[in-house]
């Protein structure tokens, strides 16, 4: 009986014992699973704002590239037009073109049946302003003979005072004979950038090369 009762006991250790460890391993579970749980929240976060920041950063760099691409386009554009306006009058031919244009339409002003006229009328009116824009435009693309283009324009925009509605109000006419003037006093064409400064690299360059040679002769000498 004695045995017996003994054994009793030490089944009821050993099943107490399993309980106990199997409740800590549980427990244990139950806590692990519980920081799992609290981290997930915390690395999706984490992951949302990383990819967010990595396509904010993406797009940067696209549209850095188109606008570094449309700048290369539109570059040699700009520079093919700054050589080509810089070989002819253009401010002095658009000025004076700009004038005869406002002389056009200070001639037809009219409020109902009231109509604004000083000065001669007739056909001058109309063919005075044609004429300047005529010679601003023969300046700018024929500008081999600018002189000749720009008195005949000088000439027309002074008489503009009498003859078509005072010279524009004085405005068409002060265009016109600033852009006449501009006209005959432009010096020529002038060489594109690029080869001005690679003009104005090379005269160093001769000019070291010159003393050199004359150092040379004075020590063969």
């Amino acid at each position: 009986m004695r045995e017996a009762a003994i054994n009793d006991q030490q089944t009821d250790k050993q099943e107490g014992a399993e309980q106990r460890t199997s409740l800590l391993a549980l427990s244990r579970r139950s806590r692990r699973n519980s920081e799992r749980e609290e981290a997930k929240p915390e690395s999706t976060v984490e992951t949302a704002e990383f990819d967010a920041a990595t396509s904010r950063r993406d797009d940067a760099g696209r549209e850095n590239a188109v606008r570094e691409g449309a700048g290369r386009e539109d570059a040699p554009k700009r520079h093919r037009f700054r050589n080509w306006r810089r070989q002819r009058p253009f401010i002095g031919g658009v000025l004076a073109a700009l004038g005869g244009i406002e002389l056009f339409f200070s001639g037809q002003l009219d409020t109902g049946n009231l109509q604004i006229q000083f000065g001669i009328e007739g056909l001058q009116a109309t063919v005075i302003p044609i004429a300047l824009v005529v010679l601003g435009l023969l300046a700018i693309f024929r500008p081999t003979h600018h002189v000749f283009y720009g008195i005949i324009a000088l000439v027309l925009a002074v008489y503009s005072l009498v003859g078509v509605n005072l010279g524009g109000f004085i405005l068409g006419m002060l265009l016109s004979s600033i852009g006449s003037i501009l006209v005959v006093a432009w010096m020529g064409p002038r060489a594109p950038k690029s080869d001005a400064q690679g003009s104005d690299a090379q005269a160093p360059a001769a000019g070291r090369r010159e003393d050199t040679q004359s150092a040379g002769e004075e020590g063969t000498a």
